[in-house]
């Protein structure tokens, strides 16, 4: 069946070849990469790793470039789509992990969850995710371990009943809205997620506080119009 792993990147040129050639070395060869309006050599680095790499004109969000890959997906027959990301945070390792429960279980998605490998992590990182998942319980009543993690696999239906509207890091909450509002057979799977000091910086992907209050009163807005 054909596998096709999205990754959304911006300004990633330092550490995306080696993402890439992680995921060869273990037989991926149907990758999207979206350049999401770098400014630097990200592009040139996909083209350069012989994948499929697409590229939006302006920075539009990550919630747009992860679904700009996933439309390429599902119109070049995918069966099963991966999100990734593009600065070496996911193993390449655990994708088979996430994806046998949709393979053998029936499950339409499968999201990464770092409480259940109860991973270590930074406190003020540990509270964000904590408050995320109650924010999300409250105003979608989908009862999850991890709200915000990116790491996550769908089948084609998963990913069908799952199409993003928001460009910006609000697609996050969007796809739980999707697979409550659409009864998408979803599991929780544990992965652990590689924090380095790159990783940790504040605003390195433009998700700073003003946007997570952003996003917060999107939701709201969205919530009370419906």
């Amino acid at each position: 069946m054909s596998t096709f792993i999205v990754i959304p990147a911006l300004n990633e040129e330092k550490y995306l070849g080696q993402v890439l050639d992680n995921l060869k070395e273990r037989g991926y060869n149907n990758i999207v990469v979206v350049d999401d309006g770098s400014t630097d050599k990200t592009y040139e680095v996909a083209k350069s790793k012989n994948v499929t790499a697409l590229k939006h004109i302006i920075n539009r969000g990550q919630g747009a470039a992860l679904q700009t890959g996933m439309t390429y997906a599902l119109l070049n027959n995918a069966e099963y789509i991966i999100h990734f990301d593009s600065d070496g945070q996911h193993n390449p390792d655990e994708i088979e992990k996430l994806l046998a429960p949709i393979k053998n279980e029936n499950f339409e998605a499968c999201l990464g969850s770092r409480f259940l490998s109860k991973q270590k992590m930074p406190l003020k990182r540990k509270i964000v995710l904590k408050g995320g998942i109650f924010l999300i319980w409250v105003m979608y009543h989908i009862k999850l371990t991890d709200v915000h993690n990116g790491f996550r696999a769908f089948s084609r239906e998963g990913a069908k009943k799952t199409i993003m509207t928001t460009d910006k890091m609000e697609h996050a909450s969007e796809i739980l809205e999707k697979i409550k509002k659409n009864k998408v057979r979803y599991k929780e799977i544990p992965v652990n997620i590689i924090y380095e000091e790159r990783h940790l910086k504040e605003g390195r992907k433009g998700q700073g506080r003003f946007d997570a209050i952003q996003i917060l009163l999107k939701m709201i807005f969205k919530k009370m119009g419906t």
